[in-house]
């Protein structure tokens, strides 16, 4: 059984995350200082290596000033 980390779904939340992040101009070293995290994290995040929790996917959508459901539809 494929774990949700490898599966398409997961690649597409993982790509909204990215291009939220881009849309509210962002890098990931701002980001990362921002939630008080290092950069390597938002990296692994983005590049599907490391799973977000969803008090996690909250804080990035307040963030970003997404609705939770734009990373999720």
């Amino acid at each position: 059984m494929n774990k949700s980390i490898h599966t398409k779904e997961y690649a597409k939340f993982v790509e909204k995350l990215k291009q939220a992040r881009i849309e509210a101009d962002f890098t990931q070293v701002q980001v990362a200082k921002k939630l008080k995290r290092p950069q390597s994290h938002v990296s692994n995040i983005e590049t599907g290596q490391q799973r977000v929790d969803v008090i996690e996917l909250k804080r990035f959508a307040k963030l970003y000033k997404k609705n939770i459901n734009y990373f999720i539809k």
